[in-house]
Order: structure tokens, then sequence, then C-alpha cells
């Protein structure tokens, strides 16, 4: 299965009681059923792609409410042909709607009433049926971490954007395909929304693999690092070399400071070493120190001094 496939059933089998059962199904009812006009009144026709989130509905609607449940499944006529889980409800539908807050005497809301959510309990038990009906999440194997609930309508998009802001989610809006979309981008904070909602077995399969995935991108740019200097320090080494054997070529060596000599000596046997290896080589053997950077002053005087010679023996 799919790690969005993975949070929902986890989320599914998750047993609420009372108020926290109505904020879930708050959620799940609003955005996956539309109202239906029977000769015997209202029903409610359910429809989603995923088995254990229909089965939740299901033992829910049941527990909660004295209605007729008839479910069914159909094949999905597409390329993937996904199984698509129906529920039908027959009977007093519209005092279904008031109990979870999303029917009044105007019609159906665009939001549920603030009394659904009105705590952080409830609050946590809404997002994870929102997540259920309309949800999905990356894998953390992924290199883009991405969560995203479509929402029933623009209202709804910022009520939910208000509800994660309790937990210190910072969630986003756009428009996509003519339905409003609510995003988390963070890997941070999409670990905050599976433990809102009580994902905690995917929280940390979450966790483990960022973390897992993250530490090797970082030993990736360590090791990127590493190359890129040792590069950099023997391009350095070979021209520095270049220089000493102009020197030498017109016989200008001898004629350098003890210095520059001493270094240009260094340096001849020891073609690979880095600066700071060089430093140490002659702080060794003189019991003078040089820093990395006088090291590398001295190679510049080297270096033009060579330019000038180049330019006396060897014009262009």
């Amino acid at each position: 299965m799919s790690f969005t496939a993975d949070v929902k059933q986890e989320i599914s089998l998750r047993e609420l009681s009372g108020n926290e059962e109505r904020a879930a199904l708050s959620a799940l009812i609003q955005m996956t059923s539309s109202l239906l006009i029977t000769h015997g009144g209202l029903g409610l026709l359910i429809k989603t792609e995923n088995g254990p989130v229909s089965r939740a509905i299901y033992r829910m609607v049941r527990e909660r409410y004295q209605v007729e449940i008839i479910p069914s499944v159909k094949r999905r006529m597409n390329l993937k042909k996904n199984l698509i889980y129906e529920l039908r409800l027959q009977g007093d539908v519209r005092s279904i709607l008031e109990d979870l807050g999303i029917y009044s005497l105007q019609g159906l809301r665009d939001v549920p009433l603030r009394s659904i959510v009105r705590t952080d309990a409830y609050a946590r038990a809404y997002l994870a049926g929102a997540f259920m009906a309309e949800g999905s999440v990356n894998s953390p194997a992924t290199s883009n971490y991405h969560l995203e609930i479509k929402a029933a309508n623009p209202r709804h998009a910022a009520f939910l954007c208000e509800l994660m802001e309790r937990f210190s989610i910072d969630a986003r809006e756009v428009e996509r395909r003519g339905r409003q979309v609510v995003y988390i981008k963070s890997a941070e904070k999409i670990a905050d929304f599976l433990r809102a909602v009580e994902a905690s077995e995917n929280l940390m399969r979450f966790e483990d693999m960022r973390i897992s995935r993250d530490m090797s991108n970082s030993i990736q740019r360590l090791n990127n690092v590493e190359i890129a200097n040792e590069l950099k320090s023997f391009n350095a080494a070979k021209n520095q070399l270049e220089d000493i054997a102009v020197l030498q070529k017109y016989g200008r060596l001898r004629d350098l400071d003890e210095k520059l000599k001493d270094i240009a000596q260094l340096r001849l046997e020891d073609p690979e070493a880095s600066l700071s290896e060089l430093s140490e080589i002659y702080r060794l053997r003189t019991g003078n120190i040089v820093s990395k950077s006088g090291m590398k002053h001295r190679f510049v005087r080297i270096h033009e001094l060579a330019q000038k010679v180049k330019n006396q023996y060897e014009p262009e």
C-alpha cells in the first residue's frame, strides 16, 4: 500500500466515542457524500476509494444513528479501474446532518458549527476525518515532502487551516482544477499533523525514514564538499609546482629569500599535500609556525615572481 493508504488505515481503526466520533463523521460526511432526493425523502450517497475508510464510516454511522445503510462496491471505468465503495443512507438523514453540524434551515453549511470542533480533541478527530476523506501524503522516502487535503469549498479550506493553526501547523491554500486544496510542505509540520490525528505508527515510520534519508543526504553533501576541497587543493598544488618549475628553468629559484625557498622545497618534496599539511610539516622541521593563510600568501609571492620571469623570457 501507499503511505497515504497506511495512514488512512491506521486512523480508520481508532475507536472514537461521543463528540470525537461526531467530529470525525462531520468531516467524512461533508466531504464524501451527496444528497439524494428519493420517493422516501432525503438520502445520502457516500463514496470513497478507500476500503478501510468506508468500513469506518459504516461502523460509526451504525453505532450513532438509526438509519438504513446499503453498502455496495463498483469499479471505476478509467485506466486505473479503482474500486468505489458506496454507502447509501436512507431514513432520517436530515437529523444526521443537523447532528453533525452541517445542515440548517437554509440548507447545507459550508463549514460545520463551531461546537463540532470546540475542544482540541474534537479538532483532532475532525482533521482525522478530513484526511481520511480527501487527504494524501507523500512517502518520506521521496525528496518532496507534501501533505494535502482537498476542501469541500473555499470557506472550508480556511476552516481547515484555522484548525491546523491550533496545533502550530502552518498550512497554505491553493486552487487546483477548481478545488481548494490545503497543503503542508514542511517535513516537521507534516509530522505534527500525523501526531495531531494520532497516526502514531506511521508518524514513527515517517520520522525514521525522514531522518535516515536526511542523514544520507547530509553525508553525501559532506562527501561532495570533501571531494571538491580535495580537487581544489590538487589544482592549487599543480599550479604551484608549475610556478616553481618556471623559476627552476631560468635559474631564479636560488634567488628567492629563505622563507620562499623553504616553502618551494616543501612543495617539491610533497606535491599532493594541502596547505594545512604543509604548515604542519614546516612547523615540525623548523619549529616556526606559519598559518594556512600565511602559507598561501607565500605561494602567491612565488606565483607573482614566476609570472615576471615568464613575461621576461617567454613574451607572447
